[in-house]
């Protein structure tokens, strides 16, 4: 029943269009025989109608009018694009010609539009639901792209250029405005963890086309920033790879900002705000990583770049580095970390060390970088004493048989180390001397203090296999001196000998005796040196090089160490807050705490809590730096 009624609709269509088509016809044939009637007389008299205009408003009188016809003809259309919607194929030419004459006889609107987009809306209000609920988001936003492709594809084929604007937002707002939220709740984590560029650049350009659509866009992908981001920085398992985590992470986010959302500003915008609230909910650790990852990859033996790569590697860190709040504890375990490579001469490259502090002062300042230019010079200065000192040595009288090369470092540019007294042999502690004498003469009014954690030697040794040479830490020079006296000692006599503590003890005859350069022998044999144990010179010694470096058991950076340089940060932000306060009050006079409080935000470079500052203030109030207003309590004087 159902096939034979479409089939008369359609049937009826072509009825219809043939019978408008006739009239056509003849109508332009009764014009022709009439021609210079149509052309004089009605134009002279401007109240008749042109044959043509006559014509159409007898079809319209008396066919088009009639509501029986007028239905069953935008029935049959609206029957006809429904059919189509579905996938079958239909006579475009026809639904053309018939909406062409609705058009002519100036009823397309009222007797057409106004039900084809109620039609339309119902169509694409169930069609969003259901697809929504049925397909993932990437199918779902290939599948609203191809709608609006052949809806527009309608426009050019059949429809009235004035139905697009309507059409279209009809159809955007049932397919997207109606389900922006759901499709991001449901994919856009989906689409960015997969790294699916087509479906992103698709996401952004429909969105971009509905009211609301790209600020909700921009909302969910600051949100998708901070969850995955926080999740990087706040999971202490993954800390050794933070650093190349959130590097990776800014990268991949940085390709979706250009190629998928055409690098809109509110987009790059939202990205830096989500990464700055991110690497800051978890205070110093994420700066003291990122100076470690330096730290890898300025020390020699990093063979994975070249200068280029290495160039590379620093800025993309120094884009991660600005998001930090707390730069001083980066400054800090950096400052750690590059005394190492220059004093041990581990630095991969003095360029790319130099790059580096060019990038830190340009971000932070001269004041920021200034001890660690220090430290560099120190370095330099103290190459040119060295060969000052040599000519020295070779006036003497008594030339020493030992060479002896000595870094000065200044004390406020360089981390701060603990001094340990040591038994030194007699012949360097009378060199010591020597340049003791040599340096004070230049500098009178200095103070050396000598830091044997630091220092390291060459000894010359002879095994059954030949001579050799050995590159070791000063420690471990001092305890191969001993066997040099005797055959054999125990871990309680090299102790009372060379003085040195227990822990950096039982370390050194670790590596002398338990590494992979075993220039000792330990009794009983073991990885771990326990108090009993005894030690000989291992005669039998065995090395394919001359010259071999036996490194000292690295101390895993202990957490005593990293509280303590943590701890030194704080200091100094104490005496920072504290500065600040008297500058501000010694300018201002009197100030009430909340401007004092606002002053203070401004010229910290470093996050610090109300409570904080309240106790700086109080203990500045306690020292007679300031003092309350004895009226009003919220208000302070500078004391001068």
């Amino acid at each position: 029943m159902e096939l034979t009624e479409s089939l008369d609709n359609l049937s009826f269509l072509k009825r219809m269009n043939r019978c408008w088509q006739d009239h056509c016809r003849q109508t332009i044939m009764i014009r022709s025989i009439f021609l210079f009637l149509d052309r004089t007389y009605v134009l002279q008299n401007s109240l008749l109608p042109s044959i043509w205009d006559t014509g159409l408003e007898l079809f319209r009188t008396h066919i088009v009018s009639d509501s029986a016809v007028q239905k069953r003809t935008v029935d049959g259309i609206l029957e006809q694009i429904e059919l189509e919607r579905n996938g079958e194929t239909v006579d475009r030419s026809l639904i053309r010609s018939l909406l062409g004459m609705l058009s002519d006889l100036q009823v397309y609107k009222d007797s057409f539009e106004e039900r084809f987009l109620i039609e339309t809306n119902r169509l694409y209000a169930a069609e969003g639901q259901r697809l929504m609920q049925e397909r993932d988001v990437p199918e779902y936003l290939h599948h609203v792209a191809r709608r609006l492709e052949e809806e527009n594809d309608r426009i050019m084929s059949y429809l009235d250029q004035s139905t697009q604007k309507p059409l279209i937002s009809c159809v955007e707002k049932q397919l997207l405005g109606e389900h922006m939220t759901a499709m991001l709740q449901k994919g856009l984590s989906i689409l960015l963890d997969g790294n699916r560029l087509t479906e992103l650049v698709l996401l952004y350009q429909l969105f971009s086309k509905v009211k609301g659509g790209l600020p909700t866009l921009l909302q969910f992908w600051r949100d998708y920033i901070k969850s995955f981001g926080g999740e990087i920085v706040c999971t202490p398992e993954k800390d050794k790879d933070m650093v190349q985590d959130l590097l990776d992470f800014k990268d991949k986010m940085d390709n979706v900002a250009q190629s998928c959302f055409t690098r809109n500003e509110g987009f790059v915008n939202a990205m830096k705000e989500a990464f700055e609230a991110f690497i800051n909910k978890r205070p110093n650790k994420p700066a003291e990583l990122i100076a470690k990852y330096v730290d890898s990859k300025l020390r020699a033996g990093n063979k994975e770049a070249t200068e280029e790569e290495l160039e590379r590697i620093l800025d993309k860190i120094m884009i991660i580095f600005r998001f930090i709040h707390g730069k001083d504890v980066f400054e800090a375990f950096y400052k750690k970390d590059l005394a190492k490579r220059l004093l041990v001469g581990k630095s991969a490259s003095v360029d790319a060390e130099k790059s580096m502090l060019s990038k830190l002062k340009h971000e932070c300042g001269a004041a920021f970088t200034s001890k660690l230019e220090g430290m560099f010079k120190d370095m330099e200065l103290s190459k040119d004493i060295m060969i000052q000192f040599k000519q020295y040595m070779q006036n003497q009288s008594e030339p020493s048989n030992i060479e002896l090369t000595v870094n000065i470092l200044t004390m406020g540019h360089w981390p701060s180390y603990i001094p340990m007294e040591v038994h030194l042999p007699p012949e360097m502690v009378k060199l010591q001397e020597v340049f003791k004498l040599f340096y004070l003469g230049k500098h009178s009014g200095r103070k050396l203090q000598w830091q044997p954690t630091l220092g390291h030697a060459v000894l010359k040794a002879e095994f059954k296999e030949g001579k050799k040479e050995v590159q070791v830490s000063l420690f471990q020079t001092l305890v191969l001196l001993m066997f040099n006296e005797g055959e054999e000692f125990s871990v309680e006599e090299i102790r009372t000998a060379t003085g040195i503590e227990e822990g950096e003890l039982k370390r050194t005859l670790q590596s002398l005796a338990c590494g992979k350069a075993r220039v000792l022998n330990k009794n009983p044999r073991g990885k771990d040196v326990e108090d009993g144990d005894r030690f000989n010179f291992n005669n039998d010694f065995k090395h394919k090089l001359f010259r071999i470096k036996i490194n000292q058991i690295q101390m895993k950076e202990t957490v005593e160490e990293q509280v303590s340089t943590t701890e030194r940060v704080f200091q100094d932000r104490q005496y920072q807050i504290d500065a600040a306060v008297v500058r501000i009050m010694k300018m201002r006079k009197t100030l009430s705490h909340n401007l004092l409080v606002s002053e203070l935000y401004n010229q910290l470079k470093f996050p610090v809590k109300p409570g904080d500052l309240k106790k700086r203030i109080e203990s500045l109030i306690d020292r007679d730096y300031m003092e309350r207003d004895k009226e009003t309590p919220n208000q302070y004087h500078y004391v001068a």
